[in-house]
């Protein structure tokens, strides 16, 4: 009697799906009503509309500081859980289902580039994830270093300004401000293009991946994108369906 694999399998818990949801609809949200911000002249014809639909520059103010507190919030939640997971022994370290980066994900990237361009007849094999997932989600770090500490200094100008000296008053404002934007352009460029493509819009996945909803990837798929974990998970099994 043989033991076959199940058809999906679940890759990650509740937990972890509801921090990503917020994540998600705080992050739409900063990036929605932020563009407003930065743009809020009403005169423009192609800006005006855009503020007027979040309420006006204060309820898009308003809106997009409540995303932000939330945000920050739901990340220290997130690392905190991690942290518990790692001390109680819930999570475990292996190189084959860690986040954490690691030497043989340079070398996936050379062989997947080479691959793709024709220098190489194999693509490597990952684990539970590759190097673009782990970059997915170590981005967020030191993204919310930059953009969140930046934004809660602009949110809460009168407490920020003691924690600057008086020479810098003239100028510390303004590269704040330059940091939170350009550092918050950078990231809704980064998830709306290469995030939202290699998870959701590649043809396979198209028009959305489920994993984020049920936290489940089908096995089949699980064994040809991720076959290190695949053969970590169900290779005694596959040798006894053999």
């Amino acid at each position: 009697m043989t033991n076959e694999s199940p058809l999906e399998y679940q890759r990650f818990n509740l937990t972890l799906r509801i921090q990503h949801v917020i994540l998600m609809v705080t992050f739409l949200l900063l990036a929605f009503t932020g563009w407003s911000l930065k743009y809020p002249e009403t005169a423009l014809e192609h800006a005006g509309w855009w503020i007027r639909m979040w309420g006006g520059p204060k309820t898009a103010g308003q809106i997009h500081r409540i995303a932000g507190v939330t945000m920050v919030l739901d990340f220290l939640w997130h690392c905190i859980y991690i942290a518990y997971a790692l001390l109680t022994g819930k999570m475990k370290f292996h190189p084959s289902t860690t986040i954490v980066p690691l030497p043989k994900d340079i070398m996936d990237a050379v062989q997947n580039i080479n691959y793709f361009i024709g220098l190489g007849k194999t693509k490597p094999k990952f684990g539970k994830f590759n190097y673009i997932q782990k970059f997915d989600y170590w981005a967020p770090f030191w993204g919310m270093a930059i953009i969140g500490l930046s934004g809660l200094v602009l949110a809460f100008p009168t407490k920020a300004a003691v924690l600057f000296p008086q020479w810098s008053v003239n100028w510390i404002w303004e590269l704040l401000f330059v940091l939170h934007s350009d550092e918050a352009l950078l990231a809704i460029t980064y998830v709306f293009i290469m995030h939202f493509y290699s998870e959701h819009l590649k043809w396979k996945n198209f028009p959305m991946s489920m994993t984020w909803i049920t936290g489940k990837i089908p096995v089949e798929e699980m064994k040809h994108e991720h076959p290190i974990e695949y053969e970590l998970e169900f290779g005694k099994n596959k040798g006894e369906d053999k």
